[in-house]
C-alpha cells in the first residue's frame, strides 16, 4: 500500500475511533471519481469537537507534527489545520465542517469508496458532484490559474459522465458563484 494512503488511513482510523464524522476530499476524492494522480497531501473534512482534541493529539503526536492550540483555534473559527508526518513530510489538511447550507449538503452526500483496489477497506469520500464544486471554488480562489484543479474537474466529468446529477451541480454552482466555470467545464467536456 502507498505510504500516503497508510498515513491517511491512520488519521481516518483515529477519527472513526473517536466517533468524529469525516470524509476524504481533495485530490484523493478526484482520483476516486476521475483520473488517478499522485498528490503531496490529503484533504479531510471533519466535524471534530473541542472535547476530542486531547485524545486526537495523543493518538497522532508520535508520528505527526500537530499543535493542540492551533487545532482548538481552527475548531473555533471553523477553518483548517495541518498534520505533517514527521518522517516523510506528507501533509494532511483537516478542514472543519462549515456551517453553511452547502457544507451540510456536501457532508450528507458522502459515501463509502475504495481509494485504490488493493486497499483493504473503504473510506467515506466526498461525492463526485461536491468534489467538482469544491475544486471549482478552489480554482476561482486561486485566480483560475491552477491547471491541476481544472484538470481534476474535467477528469471527473469524463469519468462520471451521465451519472452526475447536473441539476444538483447547477443549483450549487449558482449559489457558490462558480456557475460560469461549471458551464465552461461542461462545454469542454461535451466538445
Amino acid at each position: 500500500m502507498d505510504e500516503s494512503l497508510e498515513l491517511l488511513l491512520k488519521v481516518v482510523e483515529v477519527l472513526e475511533d473517536l466517533g468524529v464524522p469525516y470524509h476524504v476530499g481533495g485530490s484523493f476524492a478526484s482520483s476516486v471519481h476521475g483520473n488517478p494522480r499522485q498528490t503531496q497531501d490529503a484533504d479531510v473534512v471533519a466535524d471534530l469537537p473541542a472535547s476530542a482534541v486531547p485524545a486526537f493529539v495523543a493518538r497522532l503526536q508520535d508520528e505527526f507534527y500537530l499543535d493542540a492550540d492551533r487545532i482548538r483555534h481552527a475548531i473555533q473559527r471553523r477553518s483548517s489545520f495541518n498534520l505533517i508526518h514527521l518522517t516523510t513530510g506528507f501533509k494532511i489538511d483537516i478542514f472543519l465542517l462549515g456551517t453553511g447550507a452547502f457544507d451540510r449538503s456536501e457532508f450528507a452526500r458522502h459515501g463509502l469508496q475504495r481509494l485504490v483496489d488493493d486497499l483493504p477497506r473503504e473510506f467515506l469520500v466526498k461525492s463526485a458532484e461536491d468534489t467538482i464544486l469544491r475544486k471549482l471554488q478552489w480554482y476561482r480562489l486561486g485566480g483560475q490559474s491552477s491547471d491541476r484543479q481544472w484538470l481534476d474537474v474535467l477528469g471527473i466529468l469524463r469519468a462520471q459522465g451521465e451519472r452526475l446529477d447536473r441539476s444538483y451541480l447547477r443549483h450549487w454552482a449558482r449559489d457558490l458563484g462558480v456557475e460560469d466555470l461549471l458551464e465552461q467545464a461542461l462545454g469542454e467536456f461535451e466538445a
